[in-house]
């Protein structure tokens, strides 16, 4: 026992305890590695690398380029003609009628009575709806009113300057009786005085007033001129009032006719819905009337064609067998959403049993025919732009990448400017799992 005690504390070392011994030999105990976890490493690496190696060679062909393995049943493959190119755009028109009138409450008022329904056919000036406005009534009354003071006034002023006209001439009279009278009497006067028959005082008193007369004519002629000029001007200005007072009447009172309201055309009542008793407003839409027999379509057309449509452009259209023409009549060159709207009216016969809000397809010519290049209007477009297009070898074993420039384009075609030939064959499905590839390799 001793003995055993002994060669236990031989092997410690000097200055430890033997609690230390053991704590410390737990921690700086080695841990050894498995003898497969010192490959893991490497072969995680080289795995890696084998894995790069074999998406290179699948994606890039020795002749370089990226380069995709396409199944030939799952595209589409056209060949370049050459042909005539129809330069048309297909357009979805709205049937609408080719004449509108809407209705509106001039004055506004209170429905006394409705005559027709909604949808009915109306003749010119029939009855539609009857309304009453007391204000517009009171109004009326009080330009009548008006108008007749107005016009009351005018007579008075008319008679005032007559009379004042009547005074003048009054006045002229007088007085030129008494230059003839005092004429007389200085003739007479003259030869006595100076045959010292009669005073001479008699003779200068009888020219004096002579002269006095003479003076106060011209006065009077002048006057009676300034009032006759001032008179016309007054008279035609209280012409003028009264007129314009007769005119806001007729215009009152067309408003107070405005409130029994007809139908301004023959055609088919539309949106009409009001009711006994209703209050509408001043200018409120009450209905429209459209012409029931004449038709256009409005159509929406992409922005991208605005600066090539213009007025007297024509449009084709075949409904139940037969063609009709129509000619574009008005542009609105307002976009909205990417849209501009056109008017097109029927050139001639107008299909029958045609109706609004119906929708028609037309093909609207933006140019003349002309002989081009084309390839198959298909999906690839909208995926490349036009800008490029994938051209399947002579063999049909691969397809290869191929910058080009396209032109104009309509629904069946579009129009090759660069970068083919006639009889190539092109791809022309969808380039979308395969638009960053350079080539195509075709397998069937």
């Amino acid at each position: 026992m001793t003995a055993e005690i002994t060669s236990m504390n031989m092997d410690r070392k000097p200055g430890k305890s033997s609690l230390g011994d053991v704590s410390q030999s737990g921690m700086d105990r080695r841990i050894e590695k498995s003898k497969y976890q010192k490959y893991l490493k490497p072969g995680l690496i080289a795995g890696g690398v084998v894995v790069a190696v074999i998406s290179m060679l699948t994606i890039f062909s020795p002749g370089g380029g990226r380069t995709l393995k396409v199944d030939s049943q799952r595209i589409v493959v056209s060949q370049v003609t050459s042909g005539q190119f129809d330069d048309f755009i297909p357009v979805r028109g709205r049937v609408t009628p080719l004449k509108t009138i809407f209705l509106d409450a001039i004055e506004g008022g209170r429905v006394e009575a409705i005559y027709v329904e909604d949808g009915a056919f109306v003749t010119k000036d029939q009855r539609l709806v009857d309304l009453s406005n007391t204000g517009l009534q009171l109004d009326v009354i009080s330009r009548e009113a008006e108008v007749t003071e107005q016009l009351n006034n005018l007579r008075n002023i008319e008679l005032a300057l007559e009379q004042n006209r009547l005074d003048h001439k009054r006045n002229l009279v007088e007085i030129d009786y008494q230059i003839i009278r005092l004429g007389r009497l200085v003739d007479r006067y003259t030869p006595l005085v100076a045959a010292g028959h009669t005073p001479k005082r008699l003779l200068e008193d009888a020219q004096d007033e002579y002269d006095y007369f003479i003076n106060r004519r011209t006065v009077t002629l002048e006057s009676q001129a300034t009032d006759e000029r001032l008179q016309k001007i007054q008279m035609n200005q209280l012409r003028q009032a009264g007129q314009q007072l007769e005119r806001n009447l007729l215009v009152a009172r067309g408003n107070l006719d405005g409130l029994n309201v007809t139908a301004p055309m023959a055609g088919k009542l539309t949106a009409f819905d009001v009711e006994i008793g209703q209050s509408l407003g001043q200018g409120e839409r009450i209905g429209q009337i459209d012409d029931p027999e004449r038709f256009k379509l409005s159509a929406n057309i992409d922005e991208f064609y605005l600066g090539r449509v213009d007025i007297e452009q024509t449009a084709q259209m075949n409904l139940g067998g037969t063609s009709y023409q129509l000619k574009i009549s008005k542009v609105y060159p307002q976009v909205r959403n990417g849209q501009f709207e056109v008017d097109m009216i029927f050139q001639g016969q107008t299909p029958p049993n045609i109706r609004r809000g119906q929708t028609l397809q037309t093909r609207l010519q933006l140019g003349d025919p002309s002989a081009a290049l084309l390839i198959p209007n298909g999906a690839f477009y909208q995926d490349t732009g036009g800008n490029w297009i994938f051209v399947v070898s002579s063999d049909g074993s691969q397809a290869i990448r191929r910058n080009i420039r396209l032109g104009r384009r309509n629904m069946r075609y579009i129009e090759v400017l660069e970068g083919l030939e006639k009889g190539e064959k092109v791809i022309t499905s969808p380039y979308t799992n395969y638009i960053d590839m350079d080539r195509l390799e075709l397998s069937s």
